[in-house]
């Protein structure tokens, strides 16, 4: 009988499931009563929980940001039009842990409805934006390194002026919002929600010679594209993958590669003997992707082939576990460090639970994990007491490259920030994205809005890494700079590691006196 029970139970479940989607409207419209509520909900769940809202901006400031989000809502709106109002809210904090999700339902959608993209993806970087890759592959104008001037009459100045508002970060750092927009479809998907779209875009572009062009591109439609099918379903935000064929063996093969090739866009080592150095590819601190032993087999490797120099790519990490990013720099400092000086949440409970996935647990954690101190805040005490301590065994001494940019961020700049100023330790690339200062984070839960079904991510921790460190909104700074150029995107050069190699190996020259081959010096080489 019970089994009977469950079986209606779920038949039940599933068929509201494909009722749910089914009657799914990409157009609904919500009206304002709603959409006011859900707004004051997300804006008193981050008055009462955000350990950092006035951080970096004033409360004052910060009242009048809310203020005015709440009075844009003045006629229904849809789910993106709303999301936008509460995108250009969050970003005033200036946490890269709290931005806006989609609800669940809208998140399917963008995954599966391949919808129409603005037809290039652009590098930004200061008053410039050059393709990386265009999507109408007939094209054989706009092509990797070109430069553009403009589209339909704006500049790479006006757009980011237009689009930074929106775009979350830790503190003042631009990077990585210049890198956001120059990752996979964001800065179409901002294209969409703040210009809308046209069948083509009025490109103006400069060619090698700096000749002055323009040409029309149409609106990339990868429902017509057949070549770049799966090209779309990679890009398409919020994407994940589909399973293979019908045979279980295939299926189970298939699953085996995927997982390999996951495992290695993820983390990697190669070794070049002739010149003794190794290069690890870094691109997360999550767990799932065996990091212990890959550290513990890599360190290793390192001693027993004498590597005398590592260069460690973190420039796509986002961040993850902060275990594992403290593991990694225990290999490589020379010293013993704290993870930090101070670890807070504001509160333990609210009213406002209710709105948190799976708040009651993280409530729980927290009454197991903190403290009240009499700063009236509950600390992690823990990491604020506990010093780590260096690897003795497998230690590595040689001199370390660390590739870093705008999409370095969260653990990963705690990682890059604790060796920074070490003496065998090079930061090569850009100011990350991440605070050099601290964070918050730790915990971060999803809320959801009862109306709308918006998510926002919420951390709940405040993380000071040294108070010692000067609070000025900066990521953590290259030792040396490596900069991005139109020429170096136009021939694919990794100018990053291309300047950690130069440092490693140094070019030679020839010296005008001697007409003989001579190393650059150090000042030559910054």
């Amino acid at each position: 009988m019970n089994r009977i029970r469950i079986l209606l139970y779920s038949l039940c479940l599933l068929l509201t499931a494909c009722s749910t989607e089914k009657n799914f409207r990409p157009d609904r419209k919500y009206p304002v009563a709603k959409l006011q509520k859900d707004y004051r909900i997300f804006r008193h769940v981050l008055e009462t929980w955000h350990p950092s809202l006035y951080w970096y901006t004033p409360k004052d400031s910060m009242d009048r940001y809310f203020d005015r989000g709440y009075a844009a809502i003045t006629d229904s709106m849809t789910e993106p039009q709303f999301r936008t109002v509460l995108s250009h809210v969050v970003a005033q904090i200036d946490c890269g842990h709290t931005s806006i999700r989609y609800s669940k339902a809208y998140a399917h959608y963008l995954d599966t409805a391949r919808l129409a993209q603005f037809p290039l993806i652009l590098k930004f970087w200061p008053d410039t934006m050059v393709v990386i890759l265009n999507l109408n592959r007939h094209d054989t104008v706009l092509r990797r390194g070109t430069q553009i001037l403009s589209i339909n009459g704006r500049t790479a100045r006006q757009f980011t002026d237009t689009l930074f508002p929106y775009i979350v970060t830790d503190g003042y750092s631009p990077i990585g919002k210049y890198q956001y927009l120059s990752t996979g479809l964001h800065f179409s998907s901002w294209y969409a929600a703040l210009y809308g779209y046209t069948d083509s875009f009025d490109i103006r572009y400069a060619d090698t010679a700096g000749g002055v062009h323009e040409t029309f591109v149409p609106l990339y439609n990868p429902r017509a594209d057949t070549v770049h099918k799966s090209l779309g379903k990679v890009l398409q935000p919020g994407t994940g993958q589909r399973g293979p064929g019908p045979a279980q063996r295939v299926r189970h093969r298939s699953k085996r590669s995927r997982r390999r090739a996951e495992l290695l866009f993820n983390r990697d080592l190669h070794m070049d003997s002739a010149t003794a150095t190794a290069f690890m590819t870094l691109n997360t601190f999550e767990y799932g992707y065996h990091l212990r032993g890959f550290f513990r087999h890599t360190f290793h490797e390192l001693k027993d082939k004498h590597i005398k120099d590592l260069v460690i790519d973190v420039r796509s990490n986002g961040g993850g576990d902060a275990s594992l990013s403290t593991l990694l720099t225990r290999y490589l400092i020379d010293k013993k460090f704290k993870l930090a000086d101070s670890l807070y949440t504001i509160r333990r409970s609210s009213r406002y639970d209710r709105y948190i996935n799976k708040g009651r647990i993280y409530s729980l954690l927290t009454w197991f994990a903190t403290r009240k101190h009499k700063d009236g805040f509950y600390h992690f005490g823990h990491f604020e007491r506990h010093y780590f301590e260096p690897f003795t065994r497998d230690h590595f001494d040689g001199h370390v490259y660390i590739l870093i940019g705008g999409n370095s961020f969260s653990a990963t700049c705690l990682f890059a920030g604790a060796l920074k100023g070490q003496s065998n330790i090079t930061l090569v690339g850009e100011e990350t994205g991440g605070a050099y200062y601290g964070n918050t984070a730790w915990m971060i839960p999803d809320v959801t809005l009862p109306e709308t079904k918006i998510r926002f991510r919420l951390p709940r921790f405040r993380l000071v890494i040294d108070r010692n460190r000067v609070k000025d909104g900066r990521g953590v700074l290259p030792d040396v700079p490596a900069l991005p150029s139109v020429e170096a995107i136009s021939k694919g050069v990794d100018f990053k590691m291309a300047r950690a190699k130069e440092l490693i190996s140094p070019p030679l020259r020839q010296s005008p006196a001697t007409d003989s081959a001579v190393r650059p010096t150090p000042q030559d080489q910054h």
